[in-house]
């Protein structure tokens, strides 16, 4: 009975993330009426035969290339960000762990202050090339951590995590060292780092599209392995699982979804940390729902956080720091009701 519940539940959370999506194209700084924005939604987006008199070039531009791939990049950030988020607590068996424990921000940010301070124009597929050395950065990160982490044909999740955090500190120093010595870019390189989905667009949306839809559909897939991982690896195998191939899959798919992602908006902290852990509170443990779920609430987590993040001040906050704020109290929370005697 539970189960049924919480399917309808999920089944009611997708138009009401759509209806979400539809009213914070409609707010912004820039006046249009709804009736405009479903005009122009309807004619630019579905291109049905509907009268756009009255509506100005400007308002179209807007929703159209503006607000309205904004959005749907947020959508995707987040939604893509707790599904890889789910599956690394799932692999480490921790809900602590986060889509960048193994230093992909770090070979990110990396790559994207390279880009920025030696001014790399060549672009690809309509990426810029700090976006591009950014996702290279991601990719190369992970192979490191990887490498050095491999035990024969074993990779040990405690090897894993140490690696990624040695790697992390020391991308994050190289990158440090790059700003010092490079101060009049130093400005743009935190802004990077912050994470924000101002100025992007459908470039954006379609280049990170594939790697979000494919990966999700391959993580999706192994739900039922997970399931099975949460009960110990030697269980795991008794009951058939091949532990290494599933832990690799997971990896290096969550990765790159994660790597495709942080290059285009940026470090955006918490999403894939916060929302699963939230989720798993309501739906219990079991990846086969913790991970549909996670991606429609992440979405619309993102989503809510970057409005507020345009909207409450005439000068833009990156969306980066309003997932922070949001992050760092709630585990606050969680901490102080562990010492009350509850569970983490």
């Amino acid at each position: 009975m539970k189960e049924k519940r919480k399917r309808r539940m999920l089944i009611l959370a997708i138009p009401a993330c759509l209806l979400l999506i539809w009213l914070c194209t409609v707010m912004g700084a820039a006046s249009v009426s709804a009736g405009e924005v479903n005009r122009i939604l309807l004619h630019e987006i579905f291109h049905l035969p509907v009268s756009m008199e009255g509506i100005s070039e400007g308002s179209i531009a807007i929703i159209r290339d503006v607000r309205l791939p904004r959005v749907l990049l947020g959508f995707l950030t987040g939604a893509a960000l707790s599904v890889c988020g789910a599956c690394y607590q799932g692999i480490f068996k921790n809900p602590m762990a986060d889509p960048y424990i193994l230093g992909i921000s770090s070979g990110a940010a990396l790559g994207a202050a390279i880009g920025i301070v030696l001014h790399f124009s060549s672009s690809m597929a309509g990426l810029s090339g700090t976006t591009l050395l950014a996702f290279v950065g991601s990719l190369l990160t992970i192979f490191l951590v990887y490498v050095i982490s491999r035990r024969g044909k074993r990779v040990p999740v405690s090897s894993l995590l140490l690696s990624g955090i040695a790697v992390n500190q020391s991308l994050s120093a190289f990158m440090s060292l790059m700003m010092l010595f490079n101060q009049q870019s130093m400005d743009q390189i935190m802004f990077w780092t912050m994470g924000s989905l101002n100025g992007k667009g459908w470039n954006q949306i379609l280049s990170i599209l594939p790697y979000i839809l494919v990966g999700i559909v391959l993580l999706m897939t192994s739900a039922r392995e997970l399931d099975i991982l949460l009960m110990g690896e030697e269980t795991a195998v008794q009951l058939g699982v091949n532990v290494e191939a599933v832990k690799k899959k997971i990896l290096i798919v969550s990765s790159i979804v994660t790597a495709a992602v942080v290059s285009a908006t940026g470090i955006i902290g918490f999403v894939g940390l916060l929302v699963p852990h939230v989720v798993r509170l309501f739906t219990g443990p079991k990846h086969r729902l913790l991970m549909p779920v996670s991606l429609v609430f992440g979405g619309t987590f993102l989503i809510l956080c970057d409005t507020f993040a345009r909207s409450i001040l005439t000068q833009e906050i990156p969306v980066g720091i309003i997932t922070a704020a949001c992050g760092g109290p709630f585990f606050l929370y969680l901490l102080w009701k562990s010492r009350k005697g509850g569970t983490v």
